[in-house]
């Protein structure tokens, strides 16, 4: 379990929020009701996806403003946001004012280098300046100062009847301390600790020390820990794809185990060629997937997890999963609901 032994500190799920592109409003829709349910079932977290030029979420910010205005407990979080297709100091505004309507509830998880599928959308986003753009780590921590609350200009000023800061508004106090940096290798761990994030790890990794996914992930949170200045306060969250079927039918079952099925041939074979390795999904039972997860180098040295929901499923099926990890696998996992 977390820690080699310790009960599971929390729990959270992370959802693409697909839609059909016919009726984009029904899919957002059923993402806010998900993330409704949750709360009522004592989640930790939510965790949204994001994409561009997909049927999935293309405006964390707007969902979770929507967010805010539906529940008063659980903790929402971006994993990731690729800071390549952002403007910093807009972004920074934007997940500001979210903050602020959520009481300091915002979780943002970003990753740097050049965003995934950039090719589709380089020209719609950056026409003039792509070859100017810089995509490593630098932007992001641009926009961790300003979220800090680093000063834009020297001096406030007044212009007729209006008054300027010299700072990003509004500033939320502690969004900063609630950063954190979608890793998949040492060198990214490593960054990502030495520059106050947190750690999200998700399914898929890079092959660093052999084949084995949990051994490269495990190796890599470790590695995190020992350069951060204060273990004692970081925060790392495992990401894997868990499909409990506790209450599921056998139609859902069926389902669930051939989606599994069909991603399996990737799982412990080094893909492309940074070597990406896939986690294997797990489906089963509660006690089954438990069994699994206590088993697994990289779960072990999690604080909490963000368990990823399966692409392409239906909103019965979201159902289904959200409440057995709650009322089914945290309890196996040592975790209790909040309320």
């Amino acid at each position: 379990m977390p820690h080699d032994g310790q009960p599971l500190a929390r729990l959270g799920f992370l959802t693409i929020g697909t839609f059909d592109p016919a009726h984009p409003g029904r899919g957002h829709e059923e993402t806010l009701r998900v993330i409704e349910r949750a709360e009522s079932l004592g989640y930790d977290s939510a965790w949204l996806r994001h994409r561009h030029l997909q049927h999935g979420i293309s405006s964390p910010v707007a969902l979770l403003a929507a967010v805010s205005q539906r529940t008063a407990r659980i903790h929402l979080g971006t994993a990731v946001t690729p800071i390549g297709a952002e403007n910093p100091f807009r972004l920074a505004e934007d997940l500001g004012t979210v903050d602020v309507l959520l009481g300091g509830r915002l979780n943002p998880g970003f990753s740097s280098g050049t965003p995934m599928n950039y090719d589709l959308y380089r020209d719609a986003i950056h026409p003039d300046t792509a070859e100017l753009e810089d995509f490593g780590d630098a932007r992001l921590l641009r926009f961790r100062d300003l979220v800090r609350g680093d000063a834009v200009v020297d001096h406030a000023e007044r212009r007729g009847i209006e008054e300027f800061a010299t700072t990003v508004q509004p500033h939320s106090p502690g969004l900063v301390d609630r950063l954190w940096y979608g890793t998949g290798s040492t060198r990214s761990a490593v960054w990502a600790a030495r520059n106050g994030f947190h750690l999200l790890t998700s399914s898929v990794t890079r092959s660093e020390v052999g084949t084995d996914f949990a051994t490269n992930q495990r190796a890599q949170v470790e590695a995190y820990l020992d350069a951060h200045p204060d273990p004692s306060t970081a925060r790392v969250s495992q990401g894997l794809v868990v499909i409990p079927t506790d209450s599921a039918t056998p139609e859902q079952v069926a389902r669930y185990r051939a989606y599994a099925e069909a991603r399996s041939g990737r799982v412990g074979v080094p893909q492309g060629p940074a070597g990406l390795l896939f986690a294997a999904d797990l489906v089963g039972s509660s006690a089954e997937i438990a069994d699994r997860l206590r088993a697994d180098a990289g779960f072990q040295v999690a604080t909490e997890v963000a368990f990823a929901l399966p692409f392409s499923f239906e909103a019965d099926d979201y159902a289904q999963i959200v409440t057995d990890i709650a009322e089914h696998l945290g309890p196996e996992l040592g975790w209790s609901p909040r309320t």
